[in-house]
């Protein structure tokens, strides 16, 4: 009889063991994949489901189908590098030291760098400061595999790349723009896989290099949770210049502008080819297309309901952007410069087809990202958003009630439903519920609120001065 429930005992132990495993399994799945992408001066309403009927842009808009799409999503400044870098730290440019452009402005001129020059130059000189903490830093403790693929833009010296930053893959370029064909930056090369500048894919219309390598990345990360930060530089204008563009010494030399494939000019017969809105729409399409792939190799793998992909644009649309009835545009504080389009895919765990208008900024994607992912907030780091997965629910109200920009002379702030601009293009008060495109200056009929508006920006200016102070820009 003992023999018999010794027996029985080896035969059901492994089989309990093998129980009480799965169990566990299914109370701690695996963490999701994350997929952040960002373009480049992408206007608010600048894709079909936006309300834009003559884009192409079917695969964001299916994103927007298959999740949320959230409407008063604002960015930390009107232009890229600033408001990167609070994407990749989850806080604001005057707390994290990267509060204006890395760029060389002597290109306004048409100066080209040499080699020399621009080893020293702040391109190469400047960056993201190496105490701040990134997302990249933060999922990789987590064990997640990290890569970014695209514009780094946060330095260019060895400490300030992906690789020193808390990512195991980069291929991209860690300047401002580059030209799409030759990877260059004025004459300067531009790209890099890993820490070492290379020219290996010099030609290649550079969108579908970084669709090559996102797709390359996820593929080869498959079985473990990975966290790929894919930044794309279309539609931004190519940052070299036109061959025809001689001027006088002194004047400003006109760039290329956007560059695009033959192929996807062509999906625009009634419009211009030649013309700066055509290749503005006809890059945003062929981003589109590499963000389709991406996701349908998600389905094909069997990944897409453990991936949460977002998308944003890192600033309001240039000069080609679609941003009516938003008054202005990149590097403005009126709403066209600040406010961009936003998406969010998680099934099971978003709702599709969703729509909020609740208030959202970019500061809250990392502590969103951390929830997620189950990484731990970094030690003794301020962060100044917030989890916004229960507003992406549409379980919770926004709990943002006040949202603060400066650059250089221009400043703003967003309290509720009051706008204030102070800036040379222009200022006053504006009441959004009832005036999106800012063009009702109430500060006269309202001065009480005006007042209010700016000791508010005035208190936040004040916390912002008093942080530890961080590089590249301050004076300390």
């Amino acid at each position: 009889m003992h023999a018999f429930v010794y027996c029985l005992q080896r035969a059901l132990l492994p089989a309990l063991f093998g129980m009480l495993f799965a169990t566990s399994s299914l109370a701690a799945p695996r963490p999701p994949n994350v997929i952040l992408i960002i373009s480049d001066d992408q206007g608010w309403r600048d894709l079909r489901c936006l309300g834009r009927e003559e884009i192409i842009t079917p695969n964001l808009d299916r994103l927007a189908r298959e999740g949320v799409r959230a409407t008063s999503f604002y960015v930390t400044w009107p232009a890229c590098t600033p408001s990167r870098g609070s994407v990749l730290t989850g806080r604001y440019p005057q707390r994290n030291g990267l509060y204006d452009m890395v760029r060389n402005d002597m290109v306004n001129f048409g100066h080209r760098y040499s080699p020399a020059e621009y080893a020293v130059s702040p391109e190469m000189t400047l960056g993201l400061d190496p105490r701040e903490v990134t997302l990249g830093d933060a999922l990789k403790r987590a064990g997640y595999a990290t890569g970014c693929v695209g514009k780094w833009d946060m330095g260019q010296a060895r400490r300030y790349l992906p690789l020193q930053r808390g990512f195991d893959f980069f291929y991209g370029h860690g300047n401002n723009g580059i030209d799409y064909y030759t990877h260059e930056r004025y004459g300067v090369p531009s790209l890099f896989r890993g820490n070492q500048r290379t020219e290996e894919d010099k030609g290649t219309y550079v969108t579908d290099v970084f669709r090559r390598e996102a797709l390359r990345f996820v593929r080869e990360q498959k079985a473990k949770p990975f966290f790929l930060y894919l930044a794309f530089n279309a539609p931004h204008g190519a940052s070299s210049f036109a061959p025809d563009s001689e001027k006088k010494p002194g004047e400003k030399k006109e760039g290329v502008g956007v560059q695009v494939p033959e192929k996807y000019l062509k999906l625009y017969p009634n419009r211009d080819p030649k013309n700066g809105v055509t290749r503005y729409l006809a890059a945003v399409t062929c981003m589109d297309e590499a963000i389709g792939e991406l996701l349908d190799t998600l389905r094909a793998l069997g990944l897409e309901r453990d991936t949460l992909v977002l998308f944003m644009s890192d600033n309001g649309g240039s000069g080609n952007g679609g941003n009516a009835p938003l008054k202005g545009g990149k590097s403005s504080m009126w709403e066209g410069g600040l406010r961009v389009p936003f998406l969010a895919r998680w099934p099971g765990r978003l709702p599709a087809n969703a729509v909020t208008d609740e208030f959202l900024t970019s500061l809250e994607l990392f502590p969103t990202l951390l929830a997620a992912t189950g990484a731990k907030p970094p030690a003794g780091v301020k962060l100044d958003g917030f989890d916004m997965t229960a507003v992406l629910q549409g379980k919770a109200k926004s709990p943002r009630a006040e949202m603060f920009w400066e650059r250089r002379g221009d400043r703003a702030a967003r309290v509720g439903n009051w706008k204030w601009v102070e800036s040379a293009r222009g200022g006053g008060l504006f009441d959004l519920a009832t005036d999106l495109g800012e063009k009702n200056d109430l500060s006269k009929q309202k001065p009480d609120v005006a007042a209010q508006m700016k000791a508010k920006f005035t208190a936040w200016k004040r916390e912002m001065d008093a942080s530890e102070p961080r590089g590249p820009f301050r004076d300390y």
